[in-house]
């Protein structure tokens, strides 16, 4: 199924994992999904512009996750991973897949 992939549903992955990626690593609403690995503290740069910065808790996989979660690019990938698995392996899911891909979308235009 997933090599007659059309353009609109790739398209849609793509804007369905960044959306994903973005609720995973920044949104308020799952700072308690990412509490238990990473400490998120805003600091002021040199500049006076305020950034983020990670501090990774525990050892083992608890450290590992924490790695995953304080990585953009390593998170959007286990986030494609997930959304293209559930799309070529449960068709059900694809109603989740389009809210993610409109939020998504959403989401970039708000920052045009």
């Amino acid at each position: 199924m997933l090599h007659e992939i059309s353009w609109l549903h790739f398209v849609m992955l793509v804007l369905a994992s960044y959306r994903l990626t973005h609720l995973i690593m920044y949104d308020q609403i799952t700072a308690f999904l990412r509490d238990p690995f990473v400490t998120i503290t805003l600091e002021e740069d040199e500049s006076g512009k305020v950034v983020p910065n990670v501090e990774i808790k525990g050892t083992g996989w608890r450290y590992w996750v924490g790695v995953m979660l304080s990585c953009h690019w390593c998170t959007g990938i286990w986030s494609s991973l997930a959304l293209v698995a559930l799309y070529g392996l449960l068709p059900g899911s694809f109603p989740l897949i389009v809210i993610l891909a409109v939020a998504g979308t959403a989401g970039i235009l708000s920052k045009w």
